[in-house]
């Protein structure tokens, strides 16, 4: 009897044995993936105004202080920290920025005229539409003075 009990356990044991399976090898890792280079941005000198960096807050109440960093941030993008229309961006634009040291230019236009362009665009006066409008300034009459006096300080017979 013990050479039964014997031999069934080690048939169990043999059959259990024969049922499993080999272990598969683990699939190999994937190929490494490339990096995609990314295409040359094209600058849209309006997209790269409104984009740049911003400096300082000025003192709140103070329009001369808010409106010199509003043109140093999004102005001289085209129109350069002078005013003669050389910015970074005006290399790409055609029409090319105005020059504010355009001393004719200066006598031509009103200072609605230049506040209209400030808050609406070239294009509301028949101008360029590259010129942005800045309808965040809507609610800030002394920025926009303020605006438009650096503008009209460029004027070299002032």
């Amino acid at each position: 009897m013990n050479k039964i009990l014997v031999s069934a356990a080690f048939a169990l044991a043999l059959s259990a044995c024969s049922e499993q399976k080999p272990a598969e090898p683990a699939p190999p890792p994937p190929p490494p993936v490339k990096p995609v280079e990314a295409a040359a941005p094209v600058v849209d000198p309006a997209a790269a105004a409104a984009a740049a960096p911003a400096a300082a807050a000025p003192a709140a109440g103070d329009p001369k202080a808010e409106a010199d960093q509003i043109f140093a941030t999004r102005c001289t993008v085209c129109h350069g920290a002078t005013g003669k229309g050389d910015g970074p961006g005006a290399a790409a634009l055609n029409p090319k920025p105005r020059d504010y040291s355009d001393a004719a230019w200066q006598k031509s236009i009103t200072d609605d005229v230049l506040a209209k362009v400030i808050l609406e665009g070239g294009q509301a006066i028949g101008k360029s539409p590259l010129m942005a409008p800045s309808p965040d300034l809507k609610g800030k009459p002394e920025v926009v003075k303020a605006l438009v006096a650096k503008v009209r300080s460029f004027n070299p017979t002032k």
